[in-house]
């Protein structure tokens, strides 16, 4: 691996030769850098992003600060990030609420999630569980099914409207053929609570939040298949709903026509970030599989998303007011 003065050296030489623009980018980054975290502090998003932006600040030598804006299932803080100068110094981490799940939910997003954005990097993709509290009588997802049943409008948390978990919520129900009354928070951290408290008979959330809480029981997973920390941990696939087969996925996105030496640069440092044992370790342990992808496999993967997610709401008939 190139010393980290080296690496910092490549671009500065390359400035030389090039016109007065092209030199500015590449003496990127000057100045610290602010990464919008469109979620509350201590969730997966805000896990994901703090694990890869701490070794971005090693690295390139600024500060890579985090800044938490939550609100709207992540289209708050991603709409700053869409509306800010596409100079490389604001970047929100994108991820399947925000831009995939999201376009199809809200009758009037503030933003178009593939054409107002630059998707440089995709980092993590994280599957999402069914989770009771640890003193519940529900012990499998047949025991969900039947109290669901038997108790119609039974409650199921999710960390907010328009989600990946509020959508998986809504293709369960349509598949067990049940009645749960959605209740959206703004964010993991209150509907954890609430569902410690028992305020809430059940959730649906990340891996990463919920696998090692003790105060939780967990009932199935979307994985495709068992996840290895978990071998006990059934998938709804083979519980017999292939349909519930999704993961929650994360990456970091800057401005529409952001220069592509600053996109090329940080795609490359992002996967060098993944690529590193601590962080891939870390987030295995969590639940979590790391993803890599260039700048332009993730533009064409964030499109594929949001065309998935508009014929799941469809079917679902989801809508946020």
């Amino acid at each position: 691996m190139l010393h980290r003065r080296a690496l910092l050296a490549l671009p500065a030489a390359a400035a030389l030769a090039a016109p007065g623009g092209a030199r500015a980018q590449a003496a990127w980054p000057a100045r610290n850098v602010r990464v919008i975290v469109p979620f509350p502090p201590g969730g997966t998003t805000d896990v994901v992003a703090r694990l890869v932006t701490q070794r971005l600040t090693t690295v390139l030598g600024q500060s890579f600060v985090i800044e938490n804006r939550a609100g709207a299932g992540g289209t708050v803080g991603s709409d700053a990030v869409a509306k800010s100068p596409p100079d490389g110094y604001a970047f929100v981490i994108s991820n399947i609420a925000s831009h995939g799940v999201g376009p199809s939910v809200y009758p009037s997003m503030p933003y178009d999630s593939v054409r107002d954005f630059t998707h440089v990097a995709l980092m993590a993709e994280v599957p999402s569980v069914l989770v009771v509290n640890v003193n519940s009588p529900i012990r499998t997802l047949a025991d969900f099914i039947a109290a669901a049943k038997a108790r119609p409008g039974m409650t199921v948390g999710s960390p907010g409207n328009g989600t990946s978990s509020h959508a998986k919520q809504e293709i369960l129900k349509r598949a067990a053929g049940i009645d749960l009354t959605h209740v959206p928070y703004r964010g993991s951290g209150p509907m954890m609570n609430d569902l410690t408290a028992g305020n809430v008979d059940a959730m649906i959330t990340t891996l990463v939040e919920a696998g090692r809480n003790e105060r939780f029981r967990l009932i199935a997973v979307t994985a495709a298949e068992r996840v290895p920390g978990w071998p006990d941990l059934p998938t709804f696939k083979e519980l017999g709903f292939p349909d519930l087969v999704a993961s929650t996925w994360f990456g970091i996105s800057g401005p529409a026509n952001l220069p592509a030496p600053i996109t090329e640069k940080l795609n490359a440092e992002v996967l060098a970030a993944l690529a590193q044992p601590d962080i891939a370790q870390r987030l295995r342990e969590a639940g979590a599989t790391p993803r890599r992808m260039s700048a332009a496999e993730y533009q064409a993967f964030v499109a594929s998303e949001v065309a998935r997610w508009r014929a799941v709401v469809q079917a679902a008939n989801i809508r946020v007011q």
